[in-house]
């Protein structure tokens, strides 16, 4: 939904510690962050032979169905005829992409529920999140082989804050938006003087009041500082330089206006921790394929938001 954000009240006083914390108990809890039907991870996990059974599972998920045609019959796979079928589409786009659309598609979908009508450009937010979920698999790729999907869906949450604060505190997020869009400075600062919090702690503290894995929480809350994590440093670095490249891109909208250079990316913290003790050819190679992976993925998100 896009909409024009409403003018902020002439007087909106900042939120002390408990009201915050208050606030944030009571948001709504996401039940797809706690779990992921483990039948799907299951036979997600196995090899190509049970396509027909993991067709047959996704079958009973509207909303996943209709994520996976319309991925698979986007312009990005450029097919002349349109694939109808759940067994063609598993089969085109491999295990490791649906099983990121199992998990994807959920969360998504609470995320909505949680932001409720609050005014702003939430479809472009959507993308900008899965957009960076599927960057930070890229960005961990280029330096390692993933274990798990943990780095996917870190990417996926690191904003979470921003719907929190839409949903348990919308007037500050308006005068927070229309703000920063007019003045074009530093969010958080903007975020810290209205609300008196900025949103990368806010989802921590939500993350965390719900419970969910602890590099959840910290992607959260160290997404923009990943130098200062005290664990989970690398996952959290890939995170931050997923989500700068979406930005560069102008792929979708975060709600950080600001403009991010080529040189704002491969001069961030995340960058030097992903590249310590790498070559230089190292580094050239990672960064060409990290382009690459870019120049693809907006026509991906056209066909998944």
């Amino acid at each position: 939904m896009t909409s024009e954000l409403a003018s902020p009240p002439a007087s909106l006083p900042r939120c002390d510690a408990q009201q915050i914390e208050t606030r944030v108990r009571n948001c709504p809890r996401l039940p797809s962050l706690g779990s992921v039907n483990s039948a799907l991870r299951e036979l997600l996990n196995a090899d190509q032979r049970y396509t027909s059974q993991i067709a047959e599972i996704i079958r009973r998920d509207p909303s996943l169905t209709a994520r996976l045609l319309r991925l698979v019959n986007s312009v990005y796979f450029g097919f002349t005829t349109p694939i109808n079928s759940i067994e063609e589409a598993v089969f085109f786009l491999g295990v490791r992409q649906i099983r990121q659309l199992a998990m994807m598609t959920p969360i998504i979908e609470d995320f909505q529920k949680l932001a409720g009508r609050v005014p702003f450009e939430w479809r472009e937010f959507w993308q900008h999140c899965i957009g960076t979920a599927i960057l930070t698999r890229e960005v961990t790729s280029a330096f390692e082989v993933p274990s798990d999907e943990s780095d996917y869906v870190a990417g996926l949450v690191h904003d979470v804050g921003k719907i929190v604060m839409a949903s348990a505190f919308p007037e500050h997020f308006a005068a927070i938006q229309l703000c920063h869009k007019e003045t074009l400075r530093d969010l958080t600062e903007i975020e810290m003087e209205v609300l008196g919090v900025d949103h990368s702690e806010l989802g921590a503290l939500y993350l965390s009041s719900h419970r969910l894995p602890e590099m959840m929480v910290d992607a959260a809350r160290f997404h923009h500082r990943p130098h200062a994590a005290p664990r989970h440093a690398r996952v959290i670095a890939a995170v931050q330089i997923a989500d700068l490249l979406i930005r560069h891109a102008h792929i979708g909208n975060s709600g950080d206006q600001r403009e991010v250079t080529s040189e704002g990316w491969v001069n961030a913290s995340g960058w030097a921790i992903l590249c310590n003790q790498r070559s230089g050819p190292e580094k050239a190679i990672a960064e060409a394929s990290l382009l690459r992976s870019l120049e693809r993925l907006a026509s991906i998100l056209d066909g998944l938001v």
